[in-house]
């Protein structure tokens, strides 16, 4: 049995908050009003957690690659690090758990850690670029 899930795909930082896809089914058990809810919630979550050596958050700079919501509101998280290195990689996932989980009507919450594709400069938003004058 497949779990009904409900996708905001986030590889496209310009429009990540209006990108939604639901291609694995035709019904969810979340209206969309509440599938809208929760991507602008967990959106403005995820846009609490900053890279400590960089100036911007974490969404801006697409860090944050896919959330996944399943119709029990469990989430799934795809992100990666500006470099495998990175002094941070053990905790930013956690940062990122903890601030995903403080949304209202959001259960369990499971982010990987992934490095493909890898994360380049192009990624970044426009605030981003803008923030680190990159333009």
């Amino acid at each position: 049995m497949t779990e009904e899930r409900d996708t905001i795909d986030l590889h496209q930082p310009d429009s990540a908050s209006e990108v939604l896809s639901d291609s694995n089914h035709t019904e969810s058990a979340l209206s969309q009003e509440e599938i809208d809810r929760l991507t602008d919630d967990m959106i403005g979550a995820v846009k609490t957690v900053y890279d400590p050596e960089i100036p911007v958050d974490i969404y801006e700079l697409g860090l944050i690659y896919r959330i996944d919501i399943d119709d029990d509101r469990n989430i799934d998280v795809d992100m990666t690090l500006t470099a495998p290195g990175c002094p941070v990689a053990g905790e930013m996932p956690i940062w990122v758990q903890n601030a995903i989980q403080s949304v209202a009507g959001v259960n369990d919450v499971r982010v990987n850690m992934v490095f493909d594709p890898p994360w380049d400069p192009s990624r970044m938003s426009d605030e981003a670029r803008v923030a680190l004058n990159m333009y």
